[in-house]
């Protein structure tokens, strides 16, 4: 048990013999029942090029589903500075925030959100990958140009995705809220958290160091259901130890039929046991003992499965056993 908020992240998974069409109208039934669970926020990551993720700008799903909801906060998480003008993030978050006030938030990140350098460069409009200095500038100006140009009432909600030391210490520079990718990089996690805290200065944004945690979260009644839910995800990342990334979302079917390597087998269980897949009570002990090792104050969890169904079961059951409540 725990009573610190829980959020969600959505990655937009297209499924095996789905159009993207088809999971684009699902975010909004997402979103409806997560705030119907009584989650505290929803985030929409920014992906490029990939035959399993959608490519749909965090921007327009979150005003979509602002549009189709009424209380549950709603940003990205990540937009990916490289990737846009300072000034264009601003008036787009800037009018979200004033369409709908006090629920909106702007999650900021680095990666181009693509591992082609073709469309990398595309988004860049030519130009390379960006620099540290170009990326704390980048941010910088987004804030700054919500405050000083922007400013149509109530301001979105900063955040700075993190990974690395290296992004810890830019949001504890700018005293912004940080959001730890342990889902992607669970062994840089304690190094996250020591660096932001140990050099965070207070701002406008943030007067005390705050912490959400991403874990990846797959829930169901036994643990048998919960690793063949889990498993079409494995075969993703499976794909990216080999620097593939154009594999599609498999179907639980096509996962359990998947030819893993021994070595992939080894590498996918030990990530696995860093995040919290399992029985209701399994997944709940593992994010309690996340939430206690980190002193997060807040958890969100992504849960990359096949079917929109057992998606939002697997959050049901997380907030049923869970006793989490949903922040102010």
């Amino acid at each position: 048990m725990f009573d610190i908020p829980l959020s969600a992240l959505e990655v937009a998974m297209v499924q095996t013999g789905a159009r993207a069409v088809d999971t684009l109208h699902d975010t909004a039934a997402f979103a409806q029942g997560l705030e119907r669970l009584g989650y505290h926020r929803i985030w929409y990551a920014e992906h490029h090029h990939s035959p399993a993720i959608g490519a749909f700008p965090p921007v327009v799903l979150t005003a979509h589903a602002a549009a189709s909801t009424s209380e549950i906060h709603l940003g990205s998480g990540g937009v990916l500075a490289p990737n846009h003008a300072p000034l264009t993030l601003a008036e787009q978050f800037g009018t979200l925030a004033a369409l709908h006030p006090d629920r909106i938030d702007l999650g900021i990140g680095r990666g181009p959100g693509t591992f082609d350098a073709s469309i990398a460069r595309a988004l860049r409009r030519g130009a390379g990958p960006t620099t540290d200095a170009e990326y704390a500038g980048d941010v910088s100006a987004t804030l700054s140009f919500l405050v000083d140009e922007v400013a149509l009432g109530p301001l979105p909600e900063p955040w700075l995705l993190a990974s690395s030391p290296a992004g810890a210490a830019l949001a504890a520079r700018l005293g912004l809220p940080v959001a730890v990718a342990h889902h992607i990089r669970p062994d840089n996690t304690q190094a996250v958290l020591e660096r932001y805290r140990a050099e965070f200065t207070p701002s406008r944004w943030c007067e005390r160091p705050r912490v959400l945690l991403c874990v990846e979260a797959v829930c169901a009644e036994t643990a048998q259901e919960a690793a063949w839910r889990a498993g079409p995800m494995d075969v993703i990342k499976a794909g990216l130890l080999k620097g593939r990334s154009e594999i599609p979302f498999p179907t639980p079917a096509e996962a359990a039929a998947h030819p893993f390597t021994e070595e992939e087998r080894q590498a996918l269980a030990a990530f696995r046991a860093q995040q919290a897949v399992g029985t209701p009570e399994s997944v709940i002990h593992r994010l309690t003992e996340l939430a206690s090792e980190t002193a997060a104050d807040e958890l969100m969890l992504t849960t990359p499965v096949y079917d929109l169904g057992d998606r939002i079961h697997s959050y049901e059951l997380i907030k049923k056993y869970s006793g989490a409540t949903a922040a102010s």
